[in-house]
């Protein structure tokens, strides 16, 4: 256990007690890596917020739960994903390419690239603005590591249209970053 984990734990023990203090210490710990997690399956930064509360009331509520076994970080981020999924299944449109066209298309300012392409941060803005269910689908088995099976039964879909909604959503990331690509060459010619 390195440092980290040991002060998380140690705050994880005072929030058992009902500690106030210590609770708010470890949301504090907590939270910007936990919005995070929730930016990317969020619209924008205020519903990932709303997600963060619903996760840290949902997880202060089930403390006990917790048994030990692996990270606590890792706990509380599975709790936070899956607010994310109880968030989108109640909002459940299903979008698909053709809906998405449209918004395909808006600009998104100015942006900076280095040798390797994409920034974190610019990549993460082009993730948010898939469709709920390619983010979801995207987010859950590209950063979060689900495996289809589990993305399909998180979010009432088979495995097949796991994997099919993967593919769409990587497509159409592609085609995002070749057309902001594009767009920076024709700005630095023109």
């Amino acid at each position: 256990m390195n440092i980290a984990e040991d002060r998380l734990m140690t705050l994880w023990e005072g929030c058992l007690k009902n500690d106030r203090k210590q609770q708010e210490q470890l949301y504090r710990a907590l939270a910007p890596r936990m919005l995070a997690v929730c930016m990317r399956y969020a619209t924008d930064k205020d519903e990932a917020q709303d997600i963060l509360q619903e996760g840290f009331i949902k997880m202060f509520k089930n403390m006990n739960n917790y048994r030990g076994e692996g990270s606590l970080e890792g706990w509380i981020r599975r709790i936070m994903v899956h607010c994310a999924i109880s968030r989108y299944r109640k909002l459940k449109p299903m979008v698909l390419v053709e809906d998405f066209a449209a918004e395909n298309s808006v600009a998104m300012g100015s942006r900076s690239y280095n040798d390797n392409g994409l920034e974190a941060k610019d990549l993460m803005k082009l993730i948010q603005k898939l469709p709920k269910t390619y983010r979801s689908v995207f987010s859950m088995y590209a950063i979060e590591g689900y495996s289809h099976q589990e993305i399909g039964s998180s979010l009432g879909m088979t495995e097949l249209l796991s994997r099919t909604t993967l593919y769409r959503a990587r497509n159409i990331l592609k085609d995002m970053i070749g057309q902001l690509t594009m767009r920076e060459q024709h700005c630095l010619a023109g």
